[in-house]
C-alpha cells in the first residue's frame, strides 16, 4: 500500500462510526485507552500474550465496559481492524504491529490518543523528556504551577494516564464503567518517554524541555539515531523550547527544531541573556524578565532545591523554565521546590551510621544516571551491578575513579564493571558479590561498611537494571534500606 493510501486512511478522531479499535496490552495506558475509546462508541478489542490471574481480572473490568479481550495471543490482528493503540512497551518491531504497518493501518500510542481526543478549550502541556529527571521534573513543576494558584496535575508516567486526564474519564472498579472526574485542571504537566514520543505524531505541547541525552534503549529504538529522533519530537511547532545548555544534544535539538516559539536555555554556570542559571548561591532567571540583556529575577536559593546535587539543580532549573514560560512568578517558583516532597530511590538519604552517610539511588540504572549520582559526592563508596543492558561503564568509571573509596559488586553483569575498574582504577579496592538470595543485600551493605570511613558516602547507583535479581528497581532500595537500618541497630 502506498503512502496516499496509507493517509488516506489515517484516524482523524471521530468514534461515531463505530470505527474497530485493537489496543496493543493490558497495562495502566492500555486499559485506560480501551476505556476512553469504548465510551465514545469504538469496538474496541484489547490483545496481550500474558494470560494470568491478574490480567483475568482487568480483562473481566473492561469486558462489563463492553470492551473485548484476547488474552494469550499478542502476536496476531484481529479482523476488521482499522486503528491500533499501543502500549509504551511494544516495540515497533511486535508482529501484531508490523502486521499492522503492512497493512496500512495507523499506530499511535495512548499519548497521541489523548492529544487527539482533547476537548475544545483542553489544559494546555507543559512536556518533559530526556534519559534521567522526568518524573523528578514534572512533579517540581507541578508544585511551581499549584503554587502559583493553577489547578495542575502531573500526568504520563508518573501515575495518571494521559488520556484520562484529557477526557475526565477515570477508570471504575470492580466491573463498573468508567467515571466522571469532577475537578477540571488549567494546565497538565507531562512525562513523555522515548517509547510515547516515538509513537505520536501531532503533540504540540505549550512548552516542552529536554532535559539531557544519553545512550538508553537502544535496544527498543535499534540505534542512538532513533533514539534521539524520538525525543526531538517534544519541540514541535509553536512551542517554547527549553533545553539544557550544559548536554551537547539536547542544545542541537532545540537549535534544530522548526517552527518553535522562542528556544529557553538552563545551565549550572552563570546565565546569559534567555537562560536560567546558578549566580552564586541562586537560582536566577535571565529568560522571563522584561530586559533579559540586564535583568535577572531572583527564583529560588540552592537550599530550596532537594535532595541538593548537581544534577538535582538542573532538574529545578528546567522545572522553572517550563513554569517561567506559562507565566508562574518567580516566588511560586520558590515555594514549589519547597514544596516538592522527592520521589524515592532518587539519591535519599537513608542514615549516617559511624560518620559515614547512606544514599540509595536505585533508580539510577544506567551510566548517565549513575554518573550524576557519583559526582553529587566527595569520597564514595560504591554499590553497583544489575543488567547493564548491553551499555559500555568505561566513560563513567574513568570520570568518577578518583572518588572512589572502594567499590562492592553485585548481579549478572558486575564483571564489566569490574573489568572497567581494573582498567581506570586500578587501585580501588573491589568485593565481589555473587549472592542473589534475599540475604544479598545485607553482605552487600556489610562489606560496602567494612570499606567505609567517617565522611564517606555508602551510595547505591547501580548503574544496571534490577530484573536479575529484584522484581524492580524500588525493590532494590526497599533492599538496601532494610540491610542499612538492620547495620543501623547492629552499630547502635
Amino acid at each position: 500500500m502506498d503512502a496516499e493510501e496509507v493517509t488516506e486512511r489515517s484516524w482523524d478522531g471521530r468514534l461515531g462510526d463505530g470505527l474497530s479499535v485493537c489496543v496493543a496490552g493490558l497495562g495502566v495506558s492500555g486499559r485506560a485507552a480501551a476505556r476512553v475509546l469504548a465510551a465514545r462508541g469504538a469496538r474496541v478489542t484489547v490483545v496481550d500474550a500474558r494470560d494470568g490471574e491478574e490480567q483475568r481480572g482487568h480483562a473481566a473490568e473492561l469486558e462489563a465496559s463492553g470492551v473485548a479481550v484476547r488474552l494469550g495471543d499478542g502476536e496476531s490482528l484481529p479482523a476488521g481492524t482499522g486503528l491500533v493503540v499501543t502500549s509504551p512497551g511494544w516495540r515497533p518491531d511486535a508482529p501484531l504491529l508490523a502486521a499492522a504497518a503492512a497493512a496500512g493501518i495507523e499506530i499511535i500510542g495512548e499519548v497521541e490518543l489523548a492529544w487527539r481526543l482533547r476537548p475544545e478549550g483542553a489544559a494546555p502541556w507543559l512536556a518533559i523528556t530526556g534519559t534521567d529527571g522526568k518524573t523528578t521534573v514534572v512533579r517540581m513543576l507541578a508544585c511551581m504551577l499549584t503554587a502559583a494558584g493553577h489547578k495542575a496535575l502531573a500526568v504520563g508516567n508518573v501515575g495518571t494516564p494521559i488520556v484520562e486526564a484529557v477526557t475526565g474519564l477515570a477508570g471504575g472498579s470492580g466491573g463498573s464503567p468508567p467515571q466522571k472526574e469532577h475537578e477540571a485542571h488549567d494546565v497538565l504537566a507531562v512525562e513523555l518517554s522515548s517509547y510515547q514520543l516515538h509513537w505520536s505524531s501531532s503533540v504540540a505541547p505549550y512548552a516542552s524541555a529536554v532535559l539531557n541525552v544519553a545512550p538508553d534503549h537502544l535496544d527498543w529504538h535499534g540505534s542512538m539515531d532513533a533514539y534521539v529522533g524520538a525525543k526531538a519530537k517534544i519541540f514541535a511547532p509553536g512551542c517554547v523550547a527549553v533545553y539544557n545548555a550544559d548536554d551537547d544534544t539536547s542544545a542541537a535539538l532545540a537549535e534544530r527544531a522548526e517552527g518553535v516559539a522562542r528556544r529557553v536555555g538552563f545551565t549550572l554556570q552563570v546565565p546569559r541573556p534567555g537562560e536560567l542559571g546558578v549566580v552564586e548561591e541562586l537560582l536566577v532567571d535571565r529568560a522571563f524578565t522584561g530586559d533579559p540583556a540586564s535583568q535577572a529575577a531572583e527564583l529560588a536559593a540552592l537550599g530550596d532545591v532537594r535532595p541538593f546535587a548537581p544534577h538535582n539543580v538542573a532538574n529545578a532549573l528546567a522545572a522553572a523554565g517550563l513554569a517561567r514560560a506559562f507565566g508562574v512568578p518567580p516566588e511560586a517558583v520558590r515555594e514549589g521546590l519547597r514544596a516538592f516532597v522527592p520521589d524515592p530511590h532518587r539519591i535519599q538519604h537513608v542514615a549516617d551510621i559511624a560518620g559515614v552517610a547512606y544514599v540509595n539511588d536505585s533508580k539510577a540504572t544506567q551510566p548517565h544516571a549513575a554518573a550524576a549520582s557519583l559526582a553529587a559526592y566527595e569520597s564514595v563508596v560504591w554499590i553497583a551491578g544489575g543488567l547493564l543492558k548491553g551499555l559500555d561503564v568505561d566513560d563513567l568509571v574513568r570520570s568518577c575513579a578518583g572518588r572512589l573509596r572502594g567499590a562492592v559488586l553485585m548481579g549478572r553483569d558486575r564483571h564489566r564493571i569490574a573489568e572497567a575498574l581494573a582498567r581506570h582504577a586500578p587501585d580501588v579496592p573491589v568485593v565481589d558479590v555473587p549472592d542473589t538470595d534475599t540475604g544479598a543485600m545485607d553482605r552487600v551493605v556489610a562489606h560496602a561498611s567494612g570499606l567505609a570511613r567517617p565522611g564517606d558516602t555508602v551510595l547505591l547507583a547501580p548503574v544496571g537494571a534490577s530484573f536479575d535479581m529484584f522484581a524492580n528497581y524500588p525493590a532494590r532500595g526497599d533492599a538496601f534500606i532494610a540491610a542499612v537500618e538492620r547495620l543501623s541497630k547492629d552499630a547502635g
